[in-house]
């Protein structure tokens, strides 16, 4: 056990993807779990597959009062919040530079800024009082995209670089009584969807034929995560016995793009 035992987390996008393999990691380590989740629908599944374990709340991470309103419902409810999770995110499915004109670049930046970036900025501020009061934590999730390109297009790249100095950021700004970090995943297969702005909102990266085998070409360890295996370095963030010490920080789980080499993706073949 991890010392979350009774713990309270709130996830955005929960519903889903990485956000729902995060909501069952945490009921797994005995901690309380509520959940801002903006599809009705989705909501009412995690309430009818995890019942009184967990509380969903209905509403946009892109307004203030509905981030406000997650936080008030998860203490009324659990009586404290100690890890605020920014989860939620869109995607732009990789459109380059090249195949926007300028009006719905501008507008594809503000649909997907909106989620990834002003959304988390909301739900921490909204946060602030009771994790100031538990000695807390806020945990974002990053991407590959943070660190290195092709990870989406520009607008994905941008969004997820944003949120690398968000972190560091806000760890200067909230120390000592905050701990701000982040877990910067790879790809894998999910529900993640597009851009109403680009007429990718229909698609999501479930959608992707040869993905998992795409993941393993490129990657060092030759691997193919699914959302659960992603959800190990949240709960080490998330407890203070584990990870008092730690903040500013940004735990890489991309299968080791960093260390690609240039004559071949990985050295160990012959081991």
């Amino acid at each position: 056990m991890s010392g979350l035992k009774e713990a309270v987390v709130l996830v955005t996008g929960g519903g889903s993807g990485l956000g729902r393999a995060l909501v069952q990691r945490f009921l797994s380590e005995g901690a309380r779990v509520a959940v801002l989740e903006s599809s009705a629908a989705r909501a009412e599944t995690l309430r009818s597959d995890f019942g009184r374990a967990i509380e969903v709340i209905v509403g946009d991470v892109t307004v203030y009062a509905d981030n406000a309103r997650a936080v008030e419902q998860a203490v009324a409810r659990f009586g404290r919040l100690d890890t605020f999770i920014a989860n939620a995110g869109i995607f732009d499915f990789f459109q380059p530079l090249s195949q926007y004109d300028g009006d719905r670049l501008g507008a594809a930046f503000d649909e997907l800024l909106a989620v990834n970036v002003k959304g988390g900025l909301l739900g921490a501020r909204a946060a602030l009082a009771e994790l100031v009061k538990s000695r807390g934590s806020i945990i974002f999730t990053i991407s590959n995209a943070g660190f290195y390109p092709g990870g989406g297009g520009p607008i994905y790249t941008a969004s997820k670089h944003a949120l690398v100095g968000v972190v560091k950021q806000l760890a200067h700004e909230l120390a000592p009584k905050v701990r701000v970090n982040g877990v910067a995943p790879g790809g894998m297969k999910t529900n993640l969807s597009g851009l109403q702005s680009n007429g990718t909102h229909s698609q999501s990266l479930a959608d992707i034929d040869g993905l998992d085998q795409m993941l393993r070409d490129i990657t060092p360890l030759q691997i193919a995560p699914k959302p659960e295996d992603y959800c190990g370095p949240y709960v080490l963030l998330a407890s203070a016995a584990d990870a008092g010490p730690i903040t500013g920080a940004i735990i890489q789980t991309d299968g080791g793009l960093g260390v690609r080499g240039i004559v071949n993706v990985r050295g160990g073949e012959a081991l």
